[in-house]
């Protein structure tokens, strides 16, 4: 057996922080809510970033895919990359009402994404990859939360 994959045998397992990533996700519902006003009666929405110097801001457009009694999902999306290599962000999140959370459950159209995944794997995902992209998600929508100055609903 090599010496990496001895430390690899001898670290322990991850385990899930329950009550950080419930905290993040009900943090995110409640950015959500800030963000989607009157979403029963809308559909799209979308949000100019303040950008610094002559760039134009960033455009961040958030939709209602589906509707259901205790659920919605919402795709959140870059509307507009600045540079050539980078590839627009787009993340579907659940909003969970009855719960008052919202989790991600999609990535770049990346789906299935596991609480807790093996380390190294094939698809070289994080161990805590769903904790990380929820996280993302509360730092961009409080990015959006707090830079957001142009608001212009979308008509469906």
């Amino acid at each position: 057996m090599s010496l990496t994959q001895q430390r690899l045998a001898k670290q322990k397992p991850y385990a899930v922080d329950l009550r950080s990533h419930q905290a993040e996700c009900e943090a995110n519902y409640v950015r959500l809510c800030k963000l989607l006003p009157k979403p029963d009666k809308q559909e799209r929405w979308e949000y100019h970033l303040e950008s610094k110097g002559e760039q134009p801001p960033e455009k961040i457009q958030l939709r209602v895919l589906e509707r259901a009694p205790y659920t919605y999902t919402v795709e959140i999306k870059q509307a507009n990359v600045r540079h050539p290599y980078e590839d627009a962000r787009e993340l579907r999140v659940r909003m969970y009402h009855d719960a008052r959370m919202a989790e991600v459950v999609s990535w770049n159209r990346q789906w299935n994404i596991r609480s807790r995944y093996d380390y190294p794997n094939r698809r070289m995902c994080q161990k805590d990859e769903k904790y990380q992209l929820n996280s993302f998600l509360g730092e961009w929508l409080a990015h959006c939360l707090a830079r957001g100055r142009v608001v212009q609903p979308i008509s469906n």
